[in-house]
């Protein structure tokens, strides 16, 4: 493209101004030196301009000084102009490039991965810290129980498996596998003495509150135990809620909507015969919703859970 160099200066009467763009190998032929022009000041100096027009500018003009001369009675002033190219950016190889998406896309995939294994395996992986670091939350907290169980008192044949589950099963696997500290009311309140104080005493020493739902939970014998519990879990914020659906209830409307709420999070449900294992995910998602304890599990290869029938 053309460029054009302004030279100017503040002259006297017989000031002169003018460019030196000869080269060794002579003139180039796209330099030209335009006429100049001179405006008088209030001053009574003139101001001169000189204009030197470079066109379509190539290799030879680059890296070449044009000196514009200001020539006067007190001597001899200069100014150069050099035009350099300008550098074009860099360019990223192309190999280098595919290398570089190849990689951020592996790590993306890598990431998501992570996170997925992570959602999926939450409970695993919380349990593996745990027993890794010897975890344990009891230690300093003052209570005596890791879990108060609520669970219906009536022992009917319809409703039996669910007695069982909660005085036997629990106790056996909690207590016994685990190394847990359970509250049983048959077992653990002391007769003769006044049941609605001990219960509240009872889950105020209590970790945990495991509410054993079903649709016959809600009777007069429980509703103490889990207004208690549900006192100390909204409102104290001193004891966490596990809900057990040892048998599908489908409807919750029988619940007070405090413990709606509660159930909108999580329910922990019995399946039968894939429950049994201590390795099932019924037990591993207990086990999390549990306090951390640093024990460590009993096994008994011999000992078998009892089967229940399907819900």
């Amino acid at each position: 493209k053309d460029v054009q160099l302004n030279c100017s200066a503040l002259l006297n009467e017989k000031d002169v101004i003018y460019w030196n763009i000869w080269k060794k190998s002579g003139k180039d032929p796209n330099v030209h030196e335009e006429e100049g022009t001179r405006i008088r000041t209030s001053e009574g100096k003139r101001l001169a301009s000189k204009i030197l027009r470079i066109e379509t500018v190539n290799e030879n003009n680059l890296n070449f000084s044009y000196n514009c001369t200001a020539a006067s009675e007190g001597g001899i002033d200069t100014k150069s102009f050099i035009l350099l190219k300008k550098e074009d950016p860099v360019d990223i190889p192309g190999h280098i490039f595919t290398r570089g998406m190849i990689v951020a896309v592996l790590i993306s995939v890598v990431i998501v991965c992570l996170v997925t294994v992570g959602a999926i395996y939450r409970v695993d992986l919380v349990l593996f810290y745990r027993h890794f670091l010897g975890r344990d939350e009891t230690l300093t907290d003052g209570k005596t129980y890791d879990a108060f169980v609520s669970y219906l008192k009536e022992c009917r044949p319809e409703n039996g498996e669910e007695h069982t589950f909660a005085v036997e099963i629990l106790p056996r696997v909690l207590e016994k596998h685990f190394g847990y500290k359970l509250c049983i009311f048959e077992r653990d309140v002391v007769p003769g003495r006044a049941v609605v104080d001990e219960i509240h005493s009872l889950i105020e020493k209590s970790r945990r509150l495991i509410i054993v739902l079903s649709k016959s939970y809600m009777s007069n014998e429980v509703r103490y135990e889990l207004e208690s519990g549900l006192h100390e879990a909204l409102v104290e914020r001193k004891i966490k809620i596990i809900l057990i659906e040892f048998t599908p209830v489908g409807d919750f409307t029988f619940l007070p909507q405090s413990l709606k709420l509660l159930k909108s999070h999580r329910v922990l449900k019995w399946q039968a015969d894939k429950s049994l294992s201590y390795n099932s995910r019924f037990w591993k998602n207990l086990l999390y919703l549990m306090p951390a304890k640093a024990v460590k599990p009993y096994r008994d290869e011999a000992e078998v859970l009892p089967v229940f029938s399907q819900p």
